[in-house]
């Protein structure tokens, strides 16, 4: 699975590099995102520009990080994501559950304005 990622103190954008977010590589990004929230990771951004085609258990990774991550307090942030990715979570109302933005400087403008440090200095 190709990805990249990019650590802040507040949040971290996790970039899947695959065309096709499908039973191949669900088990792998479950693993990913469910071990860097065990890492400490508060937020996660993940960045799905390069996505193209999802299937079920494409979904269902996504639902596995929204719940780690919704369970610990932090947010689970769905950036960039493809026509096709988007009316497959339209059909499947997953648009209504998952946090879905438009790009990742509006998902870390959102973390940021929830962030607990922001205006206490």
């Amino acid at each position: 699975m190709k990805f990249s990622i990019d650590k802040q103190d507040l949040y971290t954008v996790f970039k899947l590099e695959e065309e096709k977010l499908d039973s191949t590589l669900s088990p792998d990004l479950k693993s990913e995102l469910v071990s860097l929230q065990a890492q400490g990771t508060q937020n996660l951004i993940l960045n799905l520009s390069t996505t193209k085609y999802a299937d079920s258990s494409g979904l269902s990774a996504l639902l596995t990080g929204n719940r780690a991550y919704a369970e610990n307090g932090g947010a689970f942030i769905l950036s960039e994501i493809t026509p096709f990715v988007d009316k497959l979570l339209t059909i499947s109302q997953l648009n209504n559950v998952l946090t879905i933005l438009a790009t990742d400087e509006a998902a870390m403008d959102l973390v940021l304005a929830n962030s607990p440090e922001d205006g206490e200095a």
